[in-house]
């Protein structure tokens, strides 16, 4: 039993003519897989086979493939012959396979000797079709959480995601032996999302470990469809190649959605990185200190204790650039007190002499940088010099050292 193609110039309405009993696909729409071919017009007068038996294809009977569908003969549960090429076939009790291949070449001979007795139906005439189109649209979603390390925010994130792929045939005979029930007349999508979805996800997951090593952030998982499918097809189309003659065509991510705690982190991460900007850090600063005042002023416990608070938590905070500016001022001040002398009478002073005991400043004690009083002009423990003294020639007043005028009198200072 085989097929031999039909006269070419017999198309349409004249072969429904000449051959009463014609076979096409069963509502073969994107989302089937697999359909079972059925008589068209079976309730035509002139059809010559009104009585026939169930499973059974006639002699004579012809057969419509069209575009991208693969059909295949079975009788008694084996592929006795098949086509891939588009056109029309008549059914010859008495020849033997023809095999057009189409654009698979002869790799569908080799598979077709290692598969036309897998069946297990006996005495069942059937006319298969199998879809070559893409497979669109099967719906997927990880049911936990999936871990991805991401080396940007340089956490172990956890997201669930949910979206589409979608497969090819690559070799329908082997799809057909290995994959299709055998009583089937027909296979949708959402069958072999049943069949396959567990082992699709492990290896999604597998798929994710290869985007995390190669640096892809975890928030732009889902706009990296291509880049997916990709990872998919290196870890999956090999076996499933070779298994059940199929390849994942394309993956798609609809959304992600971020377990509490790595939104957390991933808000963490990016005020971290908003405050290294300066600018930012200013006007954060700012807007900060501004609405710490604000809230100082109406403390139950006296505005004093608020402004209080305010330093204490913009210490605790580790506002940086506040810390900063603190500190400067601090440093200023220390300046300012480096220019007065305490006398041995206890008297503070700022001139060459005691105000109250008039005692000259070269003769007051100093202390050393390491800790050692001295009364000359070396440290006696470590040989350091004393410091100098600058004081203005006209009002006497002592200046920072490095001023080149006196601050009270505007005097040049040598």
């Amino acid at each position: 039993m085989g097929i031999i193609k039909a006269a070419a110039g017999a198309i349409g309405g004249g072969l429904a003519d000449q051959w009463l009993e014609v076979i096409e696909a069963d509502r073969l729409s994107p989302s089937t897989v697999m359909a079972a071919g059925i008589m068209v017009r079976k309730k035509d007068k002139r059809l010559g086979n009104r009585k026939g038996t169930e499973n059974t294809v006639s002699n004579g009977s012809i057969i419509h493939v069209y575009p991208n569908q693969f059909m295949m003969l079975v009788d008694g549960g084996k592929v006795v012959d098949y086509t891939a090429e588009p056109g029309y076939y008549k059914v010859d009790q008495s020849s033997l396979p023809s095999l057009f291949n189409g654009a698979f070449g002869a790799s569908l001979k080799e598979t077709f000797e290692r598969v036309r007795y897998a069946g297990v139906t006996p005495y069942a005439q059937k006319v298969i079709f199998i879809n070559l189109q893409e497979i669109r649209d099967i719906p997927f979603g990880t049911t936990n959480a999936v871990n991805y390390f991401d080396a940007f925010y340089n956490a172990e994130l956890y997201f669930r995601a949910h979206g589409y792929f979608s497969i090819k045939i690559v070799n329908p005979l082997l799809f057909y032996a290995e994959v299709v029930d055998k009583n089937a007349d027909r296979m949708e999508s959402s069958t072999f999302k049943e069949l396959y979805l567990a082992e699709f996800l492990g290896e999604f997951q597998a798929a994710l470990n290869r985007m995390s090593v190669d640096g892809i952030r975890a928030s732009h998982v889902a706009s990296k469809a291509t880049e997916l499918t990709g990872y998919m097809r290196e870890i999956m189309d090999e076996d499933w190649r070779r298994m059940r003659g199929m390849e994942v065509q394309s993956v798609g991510i609809k959304s992600v959605s971020f377990d509490e705690e790595s939104k957390k982190l991933i808000q963490i991460r990016n005020e971290g990185a908003m405050l290294g900007d300066p600018s930012i850090r200013e006007g954060y600063v700012q807007g900060a200190a501004a609405r710490g005042i604000e809230a100082a002023g109406s403390n139950a416990n006296g505005a004093m204790q608020g402004f209080m608070g305010i330093g204490v938590g913009m210490q605790g905070a580790g506002l940086a650039e506040m810390s900063r500016h603190n500190q400067q001022q601090i440093e200023e001040k220390q300046s300012v007190s480096d220019t007065t002398w305490q006398c041995s009478c206890g008297q503070h002073n700022t001139g060459k002499f005691c105000s109250a005991c008039g005692k000259a400043a070269s003769d007051v004690r100093w202390r050393c940088a390491c800790g050692k009083e001295n009364e000359g002009n070396f440290c006696s423990d470590c040989g350091s010099k004393r410091p100098e003294r600058l004081f203005c020639p006209k009002c006497g007043k002592q200046a920072v050292s490095g001023a080149k005028f006196c601050p009270d009198c505007g005097e040049a200072l040598e």
